[in-house]
């Protein structure tokens, strides 16, 4: 296990070159319970799978800054829509939600014959990768975590926690507006989302049976003690990366430095390919 706490010089150094003139391919399909579930389709070679935030979006948490493009050189990366966002269907049904977030991830990867990927997922989206652990580990080569993690869920242990640092960047606010202004929001299907969230994620996990490769990426003021000091404790292959000066959006938002987060991702993944 590492911690890292990495500087902007180092995201200068070594930089890999973005393929130009690739477009993400938009595609469908019909979730079991009939939810149709927009996904995006770029590269070729190992898959990775891409699960984006609450509010947030397939296009505007990978494609908008330039992450997917980073990955799709080596990689068939797959960004999927998670109901009730982007362009998938919006059921305004909170019944509608609950484990199908995380289920919806498993047919997505069956419809596209994929046995096993990199999954990462961003905020809600690490949340979902930590249900999808828990119930399919066997599909994952490797598991990364970005503004999320595991929190501890002993109090002994919860107690021993170091205090993680105030904040928050001061673009924040600029950077939550613009999440705010997102085409395809549908405020009545983000509320059902909401009100099934912990149904959809709050599931029990044994981190001490994963074996495979997680990384965990959080902005120095986003709480990245309390998300990670569990996974460092338990997990028996785990990098934790801290990214100084950045809060729990600007870390990855296009205009706000997303060259140190993506760095960091994508390193991670190639360096595994191989055990793929």
């Amino acid at each position: 296990m590492r911690r890292q706490l990495l500087s902007l010089a180092v995201v200068l150094l070594g930089m890999s070159p973005l393929r130009a003139g690739d477009k993400p391919a938009h595609e469908y399909m019909t979730a079991s319970d009939g939810v149709k579930i927009h996904y995006m389709v770029m590269g070729q070679g190992t898959p990775v799978v891409l699960i984006h935030g609450y509010t947030g979006s397939a296009e505007g948490n990978w494609f908008d800054n330039g992450i997917a493009d980073a990955l799709a050189p080596k990689h068939r990366v797959i960004a999927i829509d998670v109901r009730g966002h982007g362009q998938s269907d919006k059921p305004h049904d909170v019944e509608k939600y609950g484990p199908r977030v995380w289920k919806d991830v498993i047919e997505l990867m069956d419809h596209l014959h994929i046995d096993r990927a990199h999954v990462h997922g961003y905020s809600m989206g690490g949340l979902i990768i930590t249900q999808l652990l828990a119930h399919h580990p066997e599909r994952f080569i490797t598991a990364s975590y970005g503004g999320s993690g595991v929190l501890e869920t002993e109090k002994e242990w919860a107690d021993k926690v170091p205090k993680d640092k105030p904040g928050p960047d001061p673009q924040e606010a600029e950077a939550s507006q613009k999440l705010r202004n997102a085409p395809h929001r549908d405020q009545a299907a983000l509320d059902a989302a909401r009100k099934s969230y912990f149904a959809a994620v709050g599931g029990p996990i044994d981190l001490k049976t994963i074996k495979i490769p997680v990384l965990a990426i959080n902005g120095e003021f986003d709480g990245p003690n309390a998300k990670t000091h569990r996974m460092q404790r338990e997990l028996k292959d785990f990098q934790c990366v801290i990214l100084p000066g950045k809060s729990h959006l600007t870390a990855i938002m296009a205009g706000y430095m997303p060259d140190l987060y993506l760095k960091t991702l994508v390193e991670f993944i190639n360096s595994h390919d191989s055990k793929s």
